[in-house]
């Protein structure tokens, strides 16, 4: 019985799943700086774990995917992701316990889990779908990873939502939104649960696991791993930040535009499987990568509304292509690498995003936005640092922005106080809370003089922050052009067939349709 489509859906909701999640813990990463006072590496870093959790487990579960079959692992992911939602949801009960501290490694952990999750399903679902559609692996891996926008798309509308009447509705909380992603982990968990899966086209072809580590012994593959970690850290780590920086720019549109991008990619993504087959595919690559850099320094630069949009559309239309058509040409070059490969490109870009990505760019808009809250006014500066120095790599250390008493600043405090309020009325005092507004009650006559610096002050972060990024896909467009002419000099780039001969229909190499498991 042929259920391609079913396990196709599953696979497809993967993606879904994770890119609901992802765009939603974009969207309330302001309540988790506001409620528990974390700084923007601190944020970045949250975020960041969750992405390196998602690159360790794809680059091991890659290794054992062939052996150990589709199915186990996919149940596993499944029963991960529902643990996450229930370790990242005890956040504010450890908050109102130990405080910040405890805080923060809840919500790292959380994030860990189900970047670990996404990472067991990553690291079976492009093998899975190049199995199930041997003949048309491009046109469905294309369709495959348009998931991920759409994602993005479903979880950036919730969060919109969400932040449009969190302050109408008494005791909407963030944890609300951040469920919605157990809805299609729910139905890819019930197909997976349901469904017979076929054994892997690598074991079927009957290439041993010799053969694919082999793989990695070529120079042209350990480049492309390099640049695949550039992929990561623009497109994935920018957008752990760019609804909340271009907020601060257009304030109110950032997480709509953050949805126009993630549609962009998804109508080009779903419908342009044909194209990219007749393109090549590093003409494609090296041509994304400029766009990518151009949109990213015009976001930074910009200050027209009309001129934001258009830079978005121009970074949108640059990272579109840049991770699946990666994939792509270490399918069509390394098939013999089968789902180690493959899951190689995933892991490396997942770990840069995560480990460099989020925390770097949550550090430059720590670091500029200092510098220039310093220069603007030292003692505004004074009353909105954190307590302590972090820093990142071997860049200096700095104490950031306090995002819990940037949000009071904001609100003018009305928010604090409403809250002291009600918890006197209760008897639930709250050390976090009294700390904070004990600290309000002499900084909240200087206020009118704060806002403007300290607003002007995370502007100018946001936007050197995105400036400093443009470099990354810079670097990325020279190396593909490097890769451009290389294979000009051997005569072209040609596809590298398992078997022996061209497979007909197709780019992807392979084509063994293999037994139900």
């Amino acid at each position: 019985m042929n259920n391609n489509k079913p396990l196709f859906i599953a696979s497809f909701m993967t993606l879904i799943a994770a890119g609901v999640g992802f765009a939603i813990r974009g969207g309330i990463l302001a309540d988790w700086g506001a409620q528990y006072g974390f700084t923007k590496l601190e944020l970045g870093t949250i975020t960041g774990g969750g992405l390196v959790g998602f690159g360790i487990v794809i680059l091991l579960a890659s290794l054992i995917t062939d052996n150990v079959g589709y199915k186990p692992i996919l149940l596993l992911a499944f029963i991960l992701h529902v643990l996450s939602a229930l370790v990242t949801f005890a956040a504010t009960p450890i908050f109102e316990s130990v405080g910040k501290d405890g805080t923060y490694w809840c919500l790292y952990v959380g994030m860990f889990m189900f970047a670990v999750a996404n990472g067991l399903c990553e690291a079976v679902i492009n093998p899975l779908v190049a199995t199930l559609y041997p003949k048309q692996k491009t046109h469905y891996l294309n369709i495959l990873h348009a998931g991920w926008p759409g994602g993005l798309i479903i979880g950036g509308i919730i969060a919109a939502i969400y932040g449009n009447l969190k302050g109408t509705i008494p005791g909407l909380r963030w944890e609300i939104p951040m469920a919605v992603f157990l809805i299609p982990t729910l139905i890819y968990g019930f197909i997976v649960i349901k469904e017979k899966f076929p054994l892997s086209e690598a074991k079927s072809a009957g290439v041993s696991y010799g053969q694919m580590l082999m793989t990695f012994a070529s120079p042209l593959l350990i480049f492309l791993l390099f640049l695949h970690a550039c992929v990561g850290y623009v497109e994935l780590g920018t957008d752990s930040w760019i609804a909340s920086i271009t907020d601060s720019i257009l304030t109110g549109q950032g997480l709509i535009l953050f949805v126009y991008a993630s549609l962009i990619m998804f109508v080009l993504r779903f419908f342009a499987g044909p194209i990219v087959e007749r393109i090549n595919p590093l003409g494609l690559l090296c041509v994304s990568a400029c766009f990518g850099a151009v949109g990213l320094y015009m976001i930074g630069s910009f200050e027209a509304a009309y001129m934001i949009w258009i830079a978005v559309t121009v970074y949108g239309l640059g990272k579109t292509f840049l991770w699946p058509t990666m994939l792509g040409v270490v399918g069509e070059r390394f098939p013999q690498g089968g789902a180690i490969t493959m899951g190689a490109m995933g892991g490396i870009g997942m770990l840069s995003a995560g480990l460099l990505g989020g925390p770097g760019i949550g550090y430059n808009q720590d670091y500029y936005a200092t510098k220039d809250l310093e220069k603007l006014s030292p003692q505004a500066y004074e009353r909105y640092s954190v307590a302590e120095k972090s820093g990142f790599l071997f860049l200096p250390k700095i104490k950031g922005l306090d995002g819990a008493k940037v949000s009071v600043l904001n609100n003018d405090g009305k928010d604090l106080e409403e809250t002291v309020t009600q918890l006197k009325k209760e008897g639930k005092p709250d050390k976090n809370i009294t700390a904070l507004n004990e600290w309000w009650q002499g900084a909240k006559k200087y206020a009118s003089e704060d806002k403007g610096p300290v607003d002007e002050a995370g502007i100018y972060g946001g936007r050197m922050a995105l400036k400093c990024t443009a470099l990354v896909p810079l670097i990325m467009a020279i190396g593909y052009f490097i890769l451009v002419l290389y294979f000009r000099s051997k005569g072209g780039y040609q596809v590298e067939v398992l078997h022996g001969e061209e497979p007909i229909g197709e780019h992807y190499t392979g084509g063994i349709e293999g037994p139900i498991e």
